[in-house]
Formats: structure tokens, C-alpha cells, sequence
């Protein structure tokens, strides 16, 4: 497989044209020396370009770097700075850069959000939270009342710990709403719909009250740690496809 016929692999179930919204650049953002021709052996993992993922990556003597969060995002960026210390890096170890950011959150097989409901044992899962008009969360019904302590433990299984948690639901959790990331502007939505909790990577002081008196539980589980989700199922989905080596680049936030 070459890099575009990677390309061609990741946008068959990814469909980056249905989110022509999305500012970020979606798909191949860096290309390789030979994109048509060089063959590869090795896909990275990560959830953000940074660089530390970039150096971990070429030290993994990875072909491609795929990610969440890319290094381009709707406006031009000078070759300067931190950006040119990014994109030499991925040039000097002849590693292209592949993102995908709305695309992965929506996705219903392979994406955060839909990712988070399967794991937390939600059911009738339906497309839920608009941006910039996509659609980019979910929401379910739990197949057996969850509890705030029991949804807390699923999240923090891998050694992560969530950021908040805001227990203003009721004692039994039928509900749920999920928007990984920053899903702040979508909590007031979800509580609306009537959801018991509302499950997102961070949130803001101004949350607070509004799920108070909306008798609304939120657990905010961490950015960084609700978008792993996304990534590790398709270097689980490449793995099992392919011959193609994979490895998972962390680069935690705590945020």
C-alpha cells in the first residue's frame, strides 16, 4: 500500500468530503517522498501533530503519522517557529502526516464518539450535537442503569483520570450524551434532550449551574484522553485489514 492508496483506504468509511466544513485540512496534510510509488510498512498513531509525536513516530521508523488533530487548520501558516521545526521533522524522516479531525469524532464505526458509547454499554445509538452543520456526537440509552462511580471507572481504566465530574443526574443513569473534546457550547443541548449525563472531554466554569439546576450530570474525561478512542480503532481496523505494521504514539495532556 502507498500513501494514496492509504489515502483512498482511510476516506472509503472516513468520507471526508461529507464534512467540507471542518477547518481542519483532512487527509493527507504532509505527503512522503513518493506517494504513488513507496511503500508502506509502518502507520504511527497519535492524537496530536506535536512535536513529540513526530520525533516518537520517526524513531518508530513510521511511514505515515495519523492523527486527530493535524498541523493545518483553515488559515495559512508561515513556515516558522514550532510549525518549521514540525514539518522538517516529518520531511527529514520522510513521514507523511495524515489527519482527520470531524470526520473521526462522527464516525459511527470507528470514531470517538461512537467509540465511548460502545464502550460504556450504550444502546439506540442516534446521531447527536451540531457544529458548523455536521453532526458530530451520539446519543443512547444504556443498557442496564449506570451510576456515576461505575461510567468514571470505564473512563479511567487505561490509568487516565477525568478532569470533572459534576453529579447532578439521577442516582440511576438511563441516558447519556457524548461529544468528545471540547463539547462545552453542547452541554445545555444535551440536558435539553433531556439526557441524564452529559459525557465530553472539558468543560468551563459557566457548566456548573446550568447542570445544577438542570439536574444534569457531566463528566468531563480529559481532551486528550477522549479523542484516543478514534485512533486506536482504526490502527485496530489497519492492523486486522493489512499487513501493515501500527504503534500508538502517546502524548498525554492531562488536559
Amino acid at each position: 500500500m502507498t500513501l494514496n492508496e492509504f489515502d483512498t483506504w482511510a476516506d472509503s468509511f472516513l468520507k471526508r468530503k461529507d464534512f467540507m466544513a471542518d477547518i481542519s485540512m483532512n487527509g493527507i496534510q504532509v505527503q512522503n517522498s513518493n506517494p504513488d510509488g513507496k511503500q508502506i510498512k509502518k502507520v504511527a498513531f497519535a492524537v496530536d501533530a506535536c512535536f513529540e509525536t513526530i520525533e516518537k513516530a520517526a524513531a518508530e521508523n513510521a511511514d505515515i503519522l495519523f492523527v486527530h488533530h493535524g498541523l493545518f487548520w483553515g488559515s495559512p501558516l508561515s513556515v516558522t517557529g514550532n510549525h518549521y521545526k514540525r514539518i522538517k521533522a516529518l520531511l527529514d524522516a520522510d513521514m507523511a502526516l495524515y489527519a482527520s479531525h470531524i470526520p473521526l469524532d462522527a464516525n459511527k464505526e470507528y470514531g470517538n464518539n461512537y467509540g465511548l458509547a460502545k464502550m460504556l454499554g450504550l444502546e439506540k445509538l442516534e446521531p447527536f450535537g451540531e457544529w458548523r452543520g455536521m453532526t458530530v456526537g451520539v446519543k443512547g440509552e444504556f443498557a442496564e442503569p449506570a451510576t456515576v462511580e461505575s461510567l468514571v471507572k470505564k473512563l479511567e481504566e487505561d490509568g487516565s483520570k477525568c478532569n470533572a465530574v459534576i453529579p447532578f443526574g439521577p442516582k440511576e443513569l438511563k441516558s447519556a450524551v457524548i461529544i468528545s473534546g471540547d463539547g462545552e457550547s453542547d452541554a445545555e443541548t444535551a440536558a435539553d434532550s433531556g439526557a441524564d449525563v452529559f459525557i465530553t472531554g472539558e468543560i468551563g466554569h459557566v457548566c456548573y449551574h446550568m447542570a445544577k439546576e438542570n439536574g444534569l450530570t457531566i463528566i468531563a474525561a480529559g481532551h486528550y484522553n477522549t479523542e484516543t478512542v478514534g485512533v486506536s480503532l482504526i490502527m485496530k481496523k489497519l492492523a486486522c485489514e493489512t499487513d501493515i505494521q501500527t504503534v500508538f504514539v502517546p502524548a498525554p495532556t492531562g488536559l
